[in-house]
């Protein structure tokens, strides 16, 4: 009679899920600006069309994450990770220190590896 253990996924096949993980987030946030964004009347301040683009990012990552089962811990993190970059930058936005389209480039820029450093730190939700 052989036994077996419960069978382990490979380093590899982790990673290819981690990986599926970070781009379904990427997807949502993408498919949260194309369905939201309609909704609102056309903004013409920055500072005000940043935070409601990272709304709409973080309302679809939320509804995601919740059909994925994930923790409300994990899913505030997640949405902050989207809207801190944002809200750190409005300060030097409102001092005229960069400008409406800095505002907008660098959030996004920032948030992507925000985004993954919180995979990362909470890798036991992300890798398996």
């Amino acid at each position: 009679m052989t036994t077996t253990g419960p069978t382990t996924r490979t380093t590899t096949r982790k990673l290819a899920r981690f990986t599926g993980h970070y781009a379904e987030m990427v997807a949502a946030m993408i498919i949260g600006m194309v369905a939201l964004g309609p909704l609102w009347p056309s903004i013409e301040r920055p500072d005000v069309g940043a935070l409601v683009m990272a709304t709409d990012m973080t309302v679809a990552m939320v509804l995601a994450m919740l059909l994925r089962r994930h923790s409300w811990p994990r899913i505030a993190e997640m949405a902050a990770a989207m809207s801190l970059p944002f809200a750190a930058l409005l300060v030097p936005y409102w001092l005229g220190a960069i400008s409406g389209t800095t505002l907008m480039v660098a959030g996004h820029v920032l948030m992507f590896p925000l985004m993954l450093a919180a995979m990362v730190w909470r890798r036991a939700e992300y890798w398996h």
